[in-house]
């Protein structure tokens, strides 16, 4: 199958860090409120309609999603809430073949790792180094897949694009 999808992952925005709060309940800060709103702005003016979200459970990855005002089907997956890579990729491979452009929203160092090590021929090392050196509060990853989601590996993609809304 040579089907051509997008895989977004989204780095939660910048999160306030309320007294008492544990980290699962901390909600977006000032600053990440405009950010989460600024890359649904970004991910509508680049033509990305996405199709389905897989997103954490925590406070601040949904508040991410709500601020995007993307209007695609959501669902919460306990699982991306301090998730290794592998069990990021995992939820991943959960994906229907139906969805061409897939978001994820989850939490560092998960989403840098994930984008780097599905990055495979034709990435863009630019994009790449620039991931490795930081992957910033609403950062986006871009990677070009041309698979089925349940046949996503390490290696079998192209990081295309990454962009920090500011």
């Amino acid at each position: 199958m040579s089907t051509h999808r997008t895989l977004i992952l989204l780095r939660h925005a910048k999160s306030d860090y309320p007294p008492g709060v544990c980290d699962h309940d901390r909600p977006l800060a000032p600053r990440g409120i405009r950010e989460a709103g600024l890359a649904g702005d970004w991910l509508r003016a680049r033509s990305l309609a996405v199709d389905a979200v897989l997103c954490s459970t925590a406070t601040r990855t949904r508040a991410t999603y709500d601020r995007t005002a993307l209007s695609a089907p959501v669902r919460y997956v306990d699982e991306l809430y301090d998730a290794a890579p592998g069990t990021a990729i995992a939820t991943v491979n959960t994906a229907t073949d139906d969805v061409n452009t897939l978001l994820v929203i989850g939490h560092e160092p998960a989403m840098s790792h994930v984008a780097l090590g599905l990055a495979g021929p034709g990435t863009d090392a630019v994009v790449a180094q620039r991931i490795s050196e930081k992957f910033p509060t609403s950062g986006l990853a871009v990677l070009r897949v041309d698979r089925s989601w349940a046949d996503l590996e390490l290696g079998s993609a192209e990081l295309v694009e990454f962009h920090v809304p500011r």
